[in-house]
């Protein structure tokens, strides 16, 4: 899906030269970014690499827009409840940069095409939901066995974690520990994974809210937009190879509620004695013990 009308790439991302060089900007531009889910964090992350003047991307989503969407989801309006989040999300790309060269997976990503999403891919950015387990581990696996950096930004709270999986460094599995896990526990390991400072959890409100064995919980758009900011930041460095890239397990959690920055070091990822701490204190919490 392509769009092409004189549109004036260089005047557009003009604004973006000084902190990249007009190389680099180049270089952004013959870029091919993958992101898998356009909901509250994917969605934002096209916006935002769009904006950063990335020129290829592929997306993929199976849903479509609901009211529960409008708390965070940037394409979530009146005028596109029931339509796909991924050609919504795909025209407000169009509509930043009509020269875009945006591939449709408006199946979603699934086993029998992770080969074709991922072909040509730079980067791959994480938006899948929360719950989509098997399908994020498989996805982390086929980037690692192309050479392919993965990111995933988590919102939290009102903030946002993240961890980078480099080819040649901690993997997927062996840091987030799943094997022969139930779903709930999936659910709890991630979670501590993704934000071993557990940053957010003296601010909840309304304890109730979270269920992860139905698959629920609260989100916030200021965690979102967090996400799509640290994510994006991470893209240009690993584009550009300037800047310092820390993979897992090594990670970040900054949360604007509580003003708090922590970069956390998790050597064997949920092994490691402080996230099986966490993920025993999580159980407990949600009276899982």
């Amino acid at each position: 899906m392509s769009n092409s009308s004189g549109f004036p790439y260089e005047m557009a991302f003009s604004r973006n030269l000084g902190w990249v060089t007009e190389t680099e900007q180049s270089a952004l531009k013959a870029s091919r970014i993958a992101i898998a889910g356009m909901g509250g964090v994917g969605g934002l992350h096209l916006l935002t690499l769009t904006r950063l003047g990335i020129g290829q991307f592929h997306v993929a989503d199976l849903d479509v827009f609901e009211w529960v969407n409008f708390n965070r989801q940037a394409g979530a309006t009146r005028s596109t409840l029931g339509r796909p989040k991924v050609e919504v999300m795909a025209q407000q790309a169009l509509d930043i940069n009509p020269e875009l060269q945006i591939r449709l997976f408006t199946a979603g990503v699934q086993p029998g095409n992770l080969d074709e999403f991922l072909n040509g891919v730079d980067i791959y950015v994480d938006g899948l939901d929360f719950f989509a387990f098997d399908i994020r581990e498989q996805m982390f696996a086929a980037c690692r066995a192309k050479g392919i950096p993965a990111i995933t930004a988590a919102p939290l709270g009102m903030g946002a974690s993240l961890l980078v999986f480099l080819p040649d460094r901690m993997s997927f599995p062996d840091y987030f520990q799943w094997q022969g896990c139930s779903e709930l526990e999936k659910a709890i390991r991630f979670l501590v994974g993704l934000g071993p400072a557990l940053l957010h959890r003296t601010y909840l409100a309304d304890a109730s809210r979270v269920n992860l064995g139905a698959r629920k919980g609260p989100s916030t758009a200021m965690a979102c937009q967090l996400c799509a900011g640290v994510a994006g930041t991470e893209v240009l460095k690993l584009l550009l190879r300037r800047g310092s890239v820390r993979a897992a397990p090594h990670g970040y959690h900054f949360d604007a509620y509580r003003h708090r920055l922590s970069h956390t070091w998790r050597p064997g990822g949920n092994r490691n004695p402080l996230n099986r701490l966490a993920i025993a204190i999580a159980k407990r919490r949600l009276g899982l013990t």
